[in-house]
C-alpha cells in the first residue's frame, strides 16, 4: 500500500445518534473510493464496519471500527463509532485521535440526545465538527427544521454548505453553495447544473451568509470582505478551513447515505477543505515534548484502541505523532517501561488488513501481538522512552452488577476474561469488593453489561449470572456511650483475661473531648473506606499495660470492618479507653483484642447507631416534553432535586439520589423517554438513611444471619 505524507492524510470520526446512518455512510464512502466493489447493508449483515458476531446479531454498532479510504490522492482514515450512549467510550477514543468529527443527524428526528452528548465532548476536546443531515430521501425529513434545531442546541455558527432541492421521496438534488451550482445525483455521481430560477434568490442569500462566515474566521479576510463585499473562491476556501479548525464555522451537508446521494461530493470536501493532522494544534507529552508530526524526530505513537480478534489475537490501533514506523522497529512503552517490537504494520478496514511498509506522522494504523501494551499507552523511540501522551478520560460508570460463574470451577477463568474485556473496553470496570464479598462489574448501562455477558457466554463459553450488587452502606453513631467488657477464659493451663472500659462518641473535625478522662495519648486511623477512627489512651495508674493498647485497637478495627448493625464498614468514631484490669499471668494480646472488640460492639449499640448510604450527584439530559415523567420517577427514588436548567434544546435536571435507588436507572430512563435521555452520576457523600429504610435493612440483615446459621 502507498505510504502517505502527513499533508495527504485526513483522520475522520463518524459520530452521532443510533440509527443516524454512520455505518451505511462508511460503507458508501469505501465503495466510492473503490476499496470495495459492492456496497453491503446493515440489513443484509455484510458491511465492512459491523462485522463482529454481536453486531450482526443486533444489527447495530457495538464497537468502533477503524477503516481507510483512498480518494483524490489522499488517505481518509475513518472511525465509525457506535451511536448508543452505553458505548460512548468508543467515541471518546475516536475524538482523541481524529482531526474532524462528521456528526450524522437523522433528518427525520433532528437533534437527539446522542447528538447533544457527542457535541459536548467534541467541544471539550476542541475537535472540529461537520454536520451531515442524512435520510433526506424519507418523506418525513425536514432539512430546514433540523438546521434550526442544530443552531438552537449548539451555535449560530452552524452554516449550510448545501441545501436540498427536493427533500422527501425522490430526493436527488442539492444546491451547492460553494460551487453555486445545482448538483443532481445518480448512481453515486453527480452532474453539475445551473441553479434553477426558483432557487436563485435563496441560493444567493445563503451564499452571502457563507462568505460572511468565512470572512469572520480571519482578520485579513474580513478586511478584504469589507473592501470588496465578497471573497474569491480561493479566499472563501481558506476562510472556511480556518473557521473549521478554530471551531468558528460548522458546515452542514445533505446526504442520503443509503441511496449514495451526496457522498462523493462530501469526500471531495473532506480531501480539499478539512484539516490534516499538522494543521491542528500540536499535542505535548508529559515530558514537555511538542509533537509537530516531524518524520525526522524519534517515534511517538499513541495506542487509542485494543481489539481481540479470533485467530489473530490482540490488535493495537495507534496514531503516529512523530517519527517513521517501519516493520521490526523496537520501541519502549512510556507507561510500563517494557520494550516492544512491532513485527507487522497494517492499514485496517474492518476485518480486512493491508500490509504497510511504513507509516509517516499523522497516520492511523495497527499492529499485532504486543506483549505489554494496551489502550492509553504511548510507544516511544530514541531518548524519550518515558514520554507519555495524556491518557483519554472516560465517563464514570453508571450501571453495576455482581457477576459470578455458574460453575464455581470457572471463577479463575472468569477473572481473566473480565480483565481481557477491560483491556478492549476501558469503560468496563471490574473489581472484587472485599466489603460486599462480590465481583462487581461496572459499565455505562444495562445494554453495555448485557453485551459483555453475551461475549463471555458466546465467545468464551462460560455461563455466568448477574446478581444485584450489594450497597456499600456505612455505620456510625450519633451520641456518646460507655461499655465494659471482661474476657475471661480458663482452659487447664494458662488462661485468658482482659477487661476494657470504653467510651465512644461521634468523631468530627471540631468535636470536644469528654472532660472526665485525661487523654494520655492519641492515634488517628484513616480508614480506607472513608472517614476516621480516633483512638485515645486515657489509662491512669497502669490498670492496663501500654503494650496491650495496640491489641485493643486491633480488636476495635476488626469490628469497624464488620459493623454491628448490618456488617457494613463503620466510620467517624472516637474511642476512649479509660480503665480496665489485667491478670499477672493470664493477660495477653488476644485477651485484650477480644475485650476491646466486644466492648466496642456493646458501646456502639447504645450510641444511637445509624446506617449511612452513598448519595450520588446525578445530571439527567432530556427533551423538555419528558421533564414531568422523569421528575416524577426521580422523586419516587428518594431523589432531592437540586435544580433545572436549559442546555441547548435539551433540559438538565440536577438531583442527589441514593445509590440503592439508581442501580437500574439507565433502563428505566430509556423506557420513560424512549431512549431520548442520558445521564451522568458521580459519588457525592454518605448520609443517614430514613428510619423506615434503616428498619428494613436491619430486618434483612437479621434474616441473612439466620440463613447463614
Amino acid at each position: 500500500m502507498k505510504v502517505y505524507q502527513t499533508n495527504d492524510i485526513r483522520n475522520i470520526a463518524l459520530v452521532g445518534g443510533a440509527k443516524s446512518g454512520k455505518t451505511t455512510l462508511a460503507e458508501t464512502m469505501l465503495f466510492t473510493a473503490g476499496l470495495i466493489n459492492r456496497r453491503g447493508s446493515v440489513d443484509d449483515k455484510n458491511t465492512v464496519s459491523d462485522y463482529r458476531d454481536i453486531e450482526l446479531e443486533r444489527q447495530n454498532s457495538v464497537f468502533s471500527t477503524v477503516m481507510y479510504a483512498e480518494f483524490g490522492g489522499k488517505k481518509i482514515n475513518l472511525i465509525d463509532c457506535p451511536g448508543f450512549d452505553d458505548f460512548f467510550g468508543e467515541v471518546v477514543a475516536a475524538l482523541s485521535v481524529c482531526d474532524t468529527a462528521l456528526m450524522m443527524v437523522n433528518g427525520q428526528n433532528g437533534v437527539e440526545v446522542g447528538t447533544e452528548v457527542t457535541w459536548r465532548y467534541a467541544t471539550k476536546t476542541g475537535t472540529p465538527v461537520v454536520f451531515l443531515v442524512n435520510h433526506l430521501e424519507h418523506e418525513n425529513s425536514n432539512f430546514d427544521e433540523t438546521v434550526r434545531q442544530l443552531r438552537h442546541a449548539f451555535t449560530n455558527s452552524i452554516t449550510p454548505i448545501q441545501y436540498p432541492v427536493n427533500p422527501g421521496l425522490g430526493f436527488d438534488a442539492v444546491i451547492d453553495l460553494l460551487k453555486m451550482k445545482m448538483l443532481r445525483f445518480k448512481d453515486g455521481k453527480y452532474e453539475t447544473l445551473d441553479i434553477p430560477e426558483s432557487e436563485k434568490a435563496k441560493a444567493e442569500e445563503m451564499h452571502g451568509q457563507l462568505i460572511e462566515s468565512a470572512a469572520e474566521s480571519d482578520e485579513s479576510l474580513m478586511e478584504i470582505f469589507f473592501e470588496n463585499n465578497t471573497l474569491t473562491e480561493e479566499e472563501l476556501q481558506r476562510g472556511l478551513k480556518l473557521g473549521i479548525i478554530r471551531r468558528s464555522f460548522f458546515p452542514v451537508f445533505c446526504i442520503g447515505a443509503k441511496s449514495n446521494i451526496g457522498v462523493n461530493r462530501l469526500m471531495e470536501f473532506i480531501t480539499s477543505s478539512l484539516p490534516g493532522p499538522a494543521e491542528m494544534p500540536f499535542k505535548k507529552t508529559t515530558g514537555g515534548r511538542e509533537l509537530k508530526y516531524n518524520a525526522s524526530e524519534p517515534v511517538c505513537a499513541f495506542v487509542f484502541k485494543t481489539s481481540i480478534e479470533a485467530h489473530l489475537g490482540q490488535i493495537s490501533f495507534f496514531k503516529l505523532y512523530a517519527g517513521e514506523l517501519t516493520e521490526a522497529i523496537d520501541l519502549v512503552n512510556g507507561n510500563t517501561g517494557s520494550k516492544e517490537r512491532l513485527t507487522q504494520l497494517f492499514s485496517v478496514a474492518g476485518k480486512n488488513r493491508e500490509k504497510v511498509e511504513k507509516f509517516l506522522p499523522g497516520d492511523i494504523g495497527a499492529t499485532i501481538k504486543l506483549k505489554d501494551t494496551y489502550t492509553n499507552h504511548t510507544l516511544n523511540g530514541g531518548k524519550n522512552s518515558d514520554d507519555q501522551l495524556a491518557k483519554m478520560v472516560y465517563p464514570d460508570p453508571k450501571y453495576r452488577v455482581a457477576v459470578k460463574a455458574k460453575n464455581q470451577a470457572d471463577d479463575e477463568k472468569l477473572g481473566s476474561i473480565l480483565y481481557e474485556l477491560h483491556s478492549v473496553d476501558p469503560t468496563l470496570m471490574v473489581e472484587y469488593s472485599k466489603e460486599l464479598k462480590q465481583l462487581i462489574l461496572q459499565g455505562q448501562g444495562e445494554l453495555h453489561l448485557n453485551i459483555a455477558k453475551w461475549q463471555i457466554e458466546k465467545v468464551n463459553k462460560i455461563e455466568v449470572e448477574y446478581l444485584p450488587p450489594r450497597i456499600p452502606y456505612r455505620e456510625t453513631i450519633t451520641k456518646m456511650a460507655k461499655a465494659t467488657y471482661r474476657h475471661k477464659k480458663q482452659s487447664g493451663g494458662a488462661g485468658q483475661f482482659g477487661e476494657v472500659h470504653m467510651l465512644i462518641q461521634p468523631w468530627s473535625e471540631n468535636m470536644t473531648h469528654p472532660t472526665e478522662f485525661p487523654v494520655r495519648g492519641s492515634q488517628e486511623e484513616p480508614l480506607t473506606w472513608g472517614g476516621k477512627l480516633m483512638f485515645y489512651n486515657c489509662i491512669v495508674g497502669g490498670s492496663i499495660d501500654a503494650r496491650f493498647m495496640p491489641a485493643i485497637l486491633k480488636g476495635i478495627m476488626e469490628k469497624m470492618e464488620e459493623g454491628p448493625l448490618t456488617g457494613s464498614y463503620a466510620r467517624d468514631i472516637a474511642v476512649y479507653v479509660y480503665d480496665g484490669k489485667m491478670h499477672p499471668v493470664d493477660s495477653n494480646e488476644i485477651s485484650f483484642k477480644l475485650a476491646g472488640r466486644n466492648a466496642f460492639r456493646e458501646a456502639f449499640k447504645n450510641a444511637g447507631p445509624k446506617i449511612l448510604e452513598p448519595i450520588y450527584d446525578v445530571e439527567v439530559f432530556l427533551p423538555e416534553e419528558k421533564m414531568g415523567d422523569v421528575m416524577t420517577d426521580l422523586q419516587g427514588r428518594r431523589a432531592v432535586i437540586m435544580g433545572m436548567e436549559s442546555e441547548g434544546s435539551f433540559q438538565k435536571i440536577k438531583a442527589r439520589v441514593p445509590l440503592a435507588e439508581i442501580s437500574r436507572y439507565s433502563t428505566a430512563l430509556s423506557s420513560i423517554t424512549s431512549g431520548r435521555a442520558t445521564y451522568t452520576m458521580k459519588f457525592s457523600e454518605y448520609v443517614q438513611v430514613p428510619p423506615d429504610v434503616q428498619t428494613a435493612l436491619l430486618k434483612a440483615y437479621e434474616e441473612q444471619e439466620k440463613d447463614e446459621e
